[in-house]
């Protein structure tokens, strides 16, 4: 016969009657039923869940925290102006798909600032839909 869900049975001695509480003091288990005195626990209707949440204020003290604030929106993706003069000549237009294109940035869906100091720009650079630093944009108004 083959072994399946329908036909297993627990070998003997394995399952124990459990104590028949309240049953009178020669049961050894009357009076208060093996629950002590007073207390919440002595109590009719306290499960086992009730009182496990009893202990959880110290477990969360416990607990490690991971501490400040991480926003869900992301971060704008950094490309540097002396990167842009390496890979682009004049008259060219720097916008994310040509940034990805170039693999400067590593996403087409985040936006990309440019950042940079004291870097000429070449002549005739068009941006589209890129934000810049405010020495970025001081060095793109001087022109």
């Amino acid at each position: 016969m083959a072994i399946s869900l329908s036909n297993i049975k627990k070998s003997s001695g394995i399952t124990r009657k459990g104590k028949r509480l309240g049953r009178g003091n020669s049961s050894g288990k009357g009076t208060y039923s093996g629950k002590g005195l007073k207390g919440q626990k002595a109590r009719a209707g306290v499960s086992r869940s009730k009182l496990k949440r009893l202990g959880m204020k110290h477990d969360l003290l416990k607990t490690p925290k991971v501490r400040g604030f991480k926003s869900l929106k992301p971060k704008n993706q950094v490309v540097n102006i002396s990167v842009i003069n390496k890979f682009f000549k004049d008259n060219e237009i720097v916008s994310l798909q040509t940034l990805f294109e170039k693999k400067l940035v590593g996403k087409k869906d985040i936006a990309v600032k440019i950042l940079g100091k004291d870097i000429i720009i070449p002549k005739g650079l068009k941006f589209e839909n890129v934000l810049f630093s405010d020495s970025v944009k001081k060095q793109i108004d001087k022109k």
